[in-house]
């Protein structure tokens, strides 16, 4: 039976599957209140025998438009990059494998939480990014995890330019598994977990551990350094600042380099 929904997101188990739907209208901003329940939710799942297979979606108009914009300031900025960051990892170390489903906005810190799933599956129309660079940030989630997803270059550009692109694109550079139109998504995502369900938990859980080019240490110690130099560095400069006022007090951003 489904459980009831939290604040911010509503989790239904059906073993061996649990469906994570986050729940912040209209476009599942992730502000401090989700990533506490989802972290708590990553948590619990963990610790069930029963459960090997995560779900993680949003809804039609958004799997999640990134990071609450307010808690990019310097007084909130720590708090929630440690919340937000608690998410990632719990993703990465877990042992159950992971899908995400995206349909409309996947953007920022919505693109990093999709980017180190396991599987992705999106909505050919979905539109995806990385667009802290036009607010004088960066997303340290993607500058650590997408240059061994998707190739350096590629990395690079979509981290310089904050440039958006669809779920087609996505799937081309290899940052989701499929691209189909959005009535389809449902259906292809229930094949595969249809073949995860015929399959032993224990050994999709230890193929999944030796997967990865990156294990778990090796992405903490870089999402660690990435922290470090946002945290010490990048948020202490004027531009920082001024680049989320700006889009608070929806203007153009004046940059002075400092």
């Amino acid at each position: 039976m489904p459980s009831p929904p939290t604040k911010r997101l509503a989790l239904e188990i059906e073993p061996p599957l649990a469906r994570i739907r986050l729940i912040n209208p209209p476009l599942n901003v992730i502000d401090l209140r989700l990533t506490q329940a989802l972290h708590r939710c990553l948590l619990e799942l963990e610790a069930r025998s029963d459960i090997s297979v995560n779900l993680i979606e949003g809804d039609a108009r958004a799997f999640s438009a990134g990071v609450d914009i307010e808690a990019h300031l310097p007084e909130q900025i720590h708090e929630m990059l440690a919340s937000f960051h608690a998410v990632i990892r719990a993703i990465v170390a877990s042992r159950n494998v992971t899908i995400a489903m995206v349909r409309g906005a996947c953007l920022g810190g919505g693109a990093e939480l999709a980017s180190v799933c396991d599987m992705v599956y999106t909505a050919a129309d979905a539109r995806w990014g990385f667009p802290e660079i036009r607010l004088a940030c960066y997303p340290p989630v993607a500058v650590t995890a997408l240059a061994a997803l998707i190739g350096q270059k590629r990395a690079a550009e979509l981290i310089l330019t904050g440039r958006e692109f669809s779920g087609d694109e996505a799937a081309a550079m290899g940052l989701a598994n499929r691209s189909v139109e959005a009535g389809q998504l449902d259906s292809v995502v229930e094949c595969t977990i249809a073949e995860l369900r015929k399959l032993s938990p224990i050994a999709l859980s230890h193929a999944k551990k030796a997967i990865y080019a990156w294990d778990a240490v090796h992405f903490d110690k870089g999402l660690a350094r990435a922290e470090r130099i946002y945290l010490d560095e990048l948020i202490s400069t004027q531009d920082a600042r001024e680049g989320i006022i700006a889009f608070l007090e929806k203007r153009p951003p004046r940059w002075t380099g400092k």
